[in-house]
């Protein structure tokens, strides 16, 4: 059984900073690449960023040079430090992962968080 725990979302002002976390628990033999996924009402999942386990990351273009995503692969953990949000960031966020577990270290599983709001308003 393989979980994924985030915190750290919240109401913020525009301007203003967050940092959401997401660990990974379980029967974890390996995982590839972790990121946050972002849903606003009326809209699409869609990819905020990601980031391998050789560090390699990627990022929407709409959070480029404002969020920064990084990963402590001996806790099985993902940052995801979001400065000068605005109003468009509002949605909620999940975390995704793909995982192997010690009863198939081959092969990788998509998993996903349960989603943590994240409000940008004065």
């Amino acid at each position: 059984q393989v979980q994924l725990v985030e915190s750290g979302g919240g109401l913020v002002q525009p301007g203003g900073s967050l940092r959401l976390s997401c660990a990974a628990s379980g029967s974890i033999f390996s995982i590839h690449v972790m990121g946050w996924y972002r849903q606003a009402p009326g809209n699409q999942r869609e990819l905020v960023a990601s980031i391998t386990s050789g560090g390699n990351t990627n990022y929407a273009d709409s959070v480029k040079g404002r969020f920064t995503l990084s990963r402590d692969n001996a806790k099985n953990t993902v940052y995801l430090q979001m400065n000068s949000l605005k109003p468009e960031d509002t949605a909620v966020y999940y975390c995704n992962a793909d995982i192997s577990t010690f009863s198939d270290k081959y092969y990788y599983t998509e998993y996903w968080g349960q989603g943590t709001q994240v409000t940008v308003s004065s």
